[in-house]
């Protein structure tokens, strides 16, 4: 047991379905370690409240970036049509909302009318010489030109006569305990394994056909623009970090590319039709000294890694003169082009370093681009960033080069009832959690806006940066998503069990629920007609939680005990309604549920209206949902089902007999395998 304990420091002390597994693969068991950021930044009870009028809050014009959104491919699915906007009723995709599922049950749940089956699974070869799946006979080869594991953001484009697609996809992380029995039988094979899972995270581009609009899709094998990004996949390093001395290696002493991406978790979809993807919990695959405080800051240390992978690549054992920068080439926001197999990827340091869950791009009115990435870690920021140069509809290689180049920004909120944030999360008495905001400058017209520190020194520190600018500190900022109909902004705010403890910071009216295990929505409103302005209006969409257990749960007014029962959100996206669709990670905390996908209203009498849609297998978060509503169709990518069983000892099979009903007779099938899954009405 101590020995087990050493390995899963958080056995015992996670809540709800959350896994101590998960916890030390994912983001290397950040919670049984010290909180990341002790600034003594201000907090909403220690800043008086601007005016502020509710009834006086403009929205943004975005008519102009609506039309600019549209793909070559199709329209950003994750963000929605030019639709009519929501009008309350929940549009014409109907379904009646599933009842929450155990999260003891193995199962795969859909509302009634609608079924569903996987596109394409951990294993399944896109290429066209890639060896079939085999359980016994896995390979670093093999799994280079096999879809990767733990898939997690998920975008599909579609061609404009609906029988053509493309699927992109982020691969976070690996589940040793589940693709392999427990112990090695050799180094050699050890060290084989551990170059497979190199090359089963990054990310996938996968073509798609069917016969008709409407239909599933079906995956091609060898399609022309299919890719596998991997570790060993050169990256182009943009912006002012390019070249500079904080980014120089043995390997790469110009400082100027750099070897893979990791930890990729949430992203994005540009209106010129790439991809973004972000760089989230980079530094549990890193060794470094820890002794600095920018370690210390974005959780590095010096202790074996869970993954190992220093012990073959010197690139991650940063103790040493030659690679103490390599962890520095990681925590950006990467771009590919999907329709150009053969492009070079880029990572984009002027967004900034830190844990990006994504990040989620439009063109403001001015026909700038702006871009928006929260900081996934306890007590850390959200941040824009808007670019120097314009948008030029149809020029997609000048659109390319607008992320790398701009103005950097984090968030400081205040709340108009501070006085009455006591962390219980009771409404204010002014009947909503509500105020102002402001967009602190990180750096500003390519100069640095924080004393002491250089652009440079802004850009790869970036956490420290917006400590000294006196961010506000946030539950843990996930998905952050803009609405293209509305131009209002979604922050998934997953949960932070340590606010309100002593020596953390207090609740405040954007976070104001101490110990908040089950997290909730904010909505920002930007200054009308101008997103890249410095001024913004607030307040919370929801606090998440079980109404029928958990009292403090709020949904902007509407009747708490006609909700679905909700907790962690991650990941977001819109319908062609308008419709705020959120995917759960590790939830509901405190209700005991499989995670799932809720449909949420943001307009009239609907507005706070949650229904779930989809339940999870047992174990598995919910991750990438893509709504084509204009098909009925909904995707999600099935992430870690199964996490706390094991090779041989399996808590889940998904997905490969539950689709049937039916049980796999004993070694039929050894392990649960992510999933990309489609969701589509009974024929």
């Amino acid at each position: 047991m101590n020995d087990l304990k050493k390995l899963l420091p958080m056995l015992g002390h996670t809540r709800g379905k959350r896994s101590a597994v998960t916890c030390m693969l994912k983001c290397d068991n950040a919670c049984s370690k010290a909180v990341c950021n002790t600034s003594s930044n201000n907090y909403f009870r220690d800043i008086a409240s601007a005016e502020f009028s509710r009834r006086s809050a403009l929205g943004i014009g975005l008519a102009g970036a609506l039309s600019a959104a549209v793909l070559v491919q199709g329209q950003n699915s994750n963000q929605g049509h030019n639709g009519v906007g929501n009008n309350g009723k929940g549009g014409k995709f109907a379904f009646t909302p599933i009842a929450p599922v155990d999260a003891s049950v193995d199962a795969f749940n859909v509302p009634e009318g609608f079924d569903w089956s996987p596109i394409i699974r951990w294993g399944d070869p896109i290429f066209a010489d890639a060896p079939d799946f085999n359980f016994a006979q896995q390979s670093p080869a093999a799994q280079a030109g096999q879809f990767g594991y733990n898939n997690d953001y998920t975008e599909i484009l579609r061609q404009p006569n609906g029988k053509k697609g493309l699927l992109i996809c982020n691969h976070e992380y690996v589940n040793p305990q589940i693709m392999f029995p427990a112990a090695a039988a050799s180094p050699a094979e050890a060290a084989e394994r551990r170059a497979i899972f190199r090359n089963a995270v990054g990310m996938s581009v996968v073509e798609l056909e069917r016969d008709k609009k409407g239909q599933p899709w079906s995956y091609i094998r060898g399609g022309k623009l299919n890719r596998r990004i991997t570790v060993d996949t050169e990256f182009e390093l943009t912006g002012p970090l390019a070249g500079s001395d904080f980014v120089k290696t043995l390997a790469d002493p110009a400082g100027t590319k750099v070897f893979g991406t990791l930890g990729n978790c949430a992203g994005g979809t540009t209106p010129w039709g790439t991809i973004l993807s972000g760089e989230e919990n980079f530094n549990g695959f890193f060794r470094t000294n820890g002794t600095s405080v920018e370690d210390r800051r974005y959780g590095l240390g010096n202790s074996a890694t869970g993954m190992g992978w220093e012990q073959e690549d010197p690139r991650f054992d940063a103790r040493g003169e030659d690679y103490r920068n390599e962890p520095n080439r990681f925590g950006y926001i990467v771009e590919i082009d999907p329709e150009n197999p053969n492009s070079t990827p880029k990572k984009h340091t002027s967004l900034g370093r830190f844990k990006h869950e994504g990040a989620n791009v439009i063109i403001a009115d001015n026909g700038k681009v702006v871009a928006y990435s929260g900081d996934d870690e306890r007590f850390d920021y959200l941040y824009k960033f808007v670019s120097k140069n314009k948008y030029k509809k149809n020029n997609k290689a000048h659109n390319m080069t607008l992320l790398q180049e701009g103005d950097l920004y984090v968030a400081q909120f205040a709340g108009n009832s501070a006085a009455e944030i006591d962390g219980s999360g009771s409404v204010p008495a002014d009947g909503a959690f509500d105020g102002s905001g402001s967009w602190l400058p990180l750096v500003v017209g390519g100069k640095s806006a924080i004393a002491g520190m250089s652009v440079q020194e802004v850009l790869v520190y970036t956490r420290l940066a917006a400590d000294k600018a006196g961010a506000t500190k946030m539950d843990r900022c996930e998905d952050v998503q803009p609405s293209l109909q509305t131009g209002k902004v979604y922050v998934a705010c997953t949960n932070n069990t340590k606010r309100g403890l002593p020596g953390q910071a207090a609740a405040d009216e954007s976070n104001p629920r101490s110990e908040n295990r089950d997290g909730h929505v904010v909505e920002i409103t930007e200054k009308r007609n101008d997103a890249t302005a410095t001024s913004f209006s607030w307040n919370l969409l929801m606090l998440c939680g079980d109404p029928a257990k958990n009292t403090e749960a709020y949904f902007s007014g509407f009747p708490a005990s006609q909700v679905s029962p909700i907790s962690c959100p991650d990941n977001l996206a819109f319908d062609t309604q308008g419709n705020l669709w959120i995917s759960t990670d590790g939830a509901p905390s405190v209700i005991g549920y499989n995670d799932g996908l809720f449909k949420v209203g943001l307009e009239g009498k609907n507005r706070g209206n949650v229904q779930q849609f989809a339940s999870m297998p047992r174990d598995a978060e919910t991750c990438g949902p893509v709504i084509h509503d204009d098909e009925s169709l909904v995707f999600v990518a099935v992430q870690h089902p199964g996490e706390d069983g094991s090779y041989g000892a399996n808590t889940s099979f998904f997905p490969d007999y539950v689709a049937q009903g039916t049980t796999p007779a004993p070694g039929q099938v050894r392990a649960p395998r992510p999933s990309v899954v489609q969701i589509f009405p009974k024929s």
